[in-house]
């Protein structure tokens, strides 16, 4: 049977200068959950304070390997290799990535604050008393992926279009925008115009990693008394989980560390336009031979020169931008290659980042500027804007086909 402090302590106050925080107690341990304030030095101090009682025989933080080592290797984006990204097909994801942290580095800039600094005190005061460091929260990308398949189709544009437009932005963000974030989670306030109005999105974002975090912990062994740090927006969650107990951690664990295939018939969509477009020009040439040039001809000029535009916003080298007309049409044909993979291999081959571009990287995208001026982000850029055009230019190349055909 779990115990807990009394209500008192239960509440959520993000103005007291002690963080909210709720002890779970079970046979598997003892819990001290600590919510924190992820751009707040308090919480930082707070976190150091209780680490250094000699109270805990463990600390565990609400961080999955990439954003512990995002925090903690400095490096880490020096020594990405950006080809393999690309062949990868996790450019996207890498940009997405790169935009959530330009969000969190505008705060510290225009605040003063270092968000994920009670993480950070975490990590080093657990290290300087010898305590072991249980990193208990999912890997952000699987939870992003999760998100983006539990979410509609014109959900996911409407929430990415909003992501990269805030990069765009050169509004101050206001101080209503810091206490959301001292009272929540930082991924759930960065989409938090999405989570308000999408129970799909906060639960991906909030409820499942509340499950994850709990079955985490209670898979850990070896340690009686644990200081779990999590935002303040897990604390309810996180302790009615733990408290509730799981049959099965470790199944709870793999259930959510899986990410939900695509609907089959999506798969399809672009084999179908395809097949579409073939036959459109065979039955094109088969009606009359200046039809069916005529249709090779808007497809090769509508689906290259959109690519191209794409690649010319992104402001590629001219030979990239001119790679862009040539491939798109070809590969778009061809699903399995994208225009994108193609264009983005090209600017890396003719504008190879230099070490500077990796190092400076973080700081780079928090200016609209600088995602065009690093040749890292400019890569990324090309990548996304000419498959984005090829994609408009597949679209809309192909109905003219079929517009010409039934005309």
């Amino acid at each position: 049977m779990a115990e807990t402090d009394s209500p008192g302590d239960h509440d959520i106050d993000a103005g007291a200068e002690a963080g909210p925080r709720r002890r779970v107690t079970r046979a598997e341990g003892d819990y001290l959950l600590l919510g924190t304030a992820h751009v707040s030095r308090a919480s930082a101090d707070e976190v150091r304070q209780e680490i250094e009682s000699g109270d805990y025989d463990a600390v565990a933080i609400e961080l999955c390997d990439a954003r512990h080592a995002a925090l903690t290797r400095s490096g880490e984006l020096e020594q990405m290799d950006l080809f393999q990204v690309l062949r990868q097909g996790k450019a996207g994801m890498v940009a997405a990535n790169l935009a959530l942290g330009a969000y969190q580095q505008r705060l510290a800039d225009q605040f003063g604050i270092e968000p994920g600094a009670e993480m950070r005190a975490a990590i080093e005061s657990s290290a300087r008393a010898g305590l072991p460091l249980q990193l208990v929260d999912r890997n952000i990308g699987i939870t992003l992926k999760r998100v983006y398949r539990r979410i509609p189709w014109w959900q996911r544009l409407s929430t990415l279009g909003a992501l990269f437009a805030s990069l765009l932005s050169r509004e101050k963000i206001e101080e209503s925008d810091i206490e959301k974030l001292k009272r929540g989670d930082m991924l759930e306030s960065t989409f938090n115009e999405f989570a308000q109005e999408s129970a799909d999105l906060h639960e991906a974002l909030i409820d499942e990693r509340d499950r994850y975090m709990a079955a985490r912990l209670l898979q850990q062994t070896g340690a009686s008394r644990t200081l779990v740090v999590v935002g303040a927006g897990h604390l309810k969650g996180l302790a009615g989980y733990l408290e509730a107990g799981m049959d099965d951690p470790a199944a709870t664990v793999a259930a959510l560390d899986r990410v939900p295939p695509g609907a089959r018939w999506v798969k399809w969509i672009p084999w179908v336009v395809v097949a579409l477009v073939v036959c459109g020009f065979a039955l094109g040439f088969s009606r009359d031979t200046g039809l069916g040039q005529q249709m090779v001809v808007e497809w090769v000029l509508i689906n290259g020169a959109l690519s191209a535009l794409g690649a010319a916003v992104a402001l590629a080298h001219p030979l990239t931008v001119l790679t862009a007309f040539v491939a798109a049409p070809l590969t778009s044909l061809n699903p399995t290659i994208g225009a994108g993979m193609v264009t983005a291999a090209a600017e890396l081959w003719l504008r190879k980042p230099r070490v500077g571009d990796f190092s400076t990287l973080k700081t780079d995208v928090t200016r609209p500027a600088g995602w065009w001026r690093n040749r890292v982000s400019r890569t990324l850029l090309v990548f996304v804007f000419s498959t984005i055009g090829s994609a408009a230019g597949t679209y809309i190349a192909g109905f003219r086909i079929f517009g010409q055909l039934v005309g």
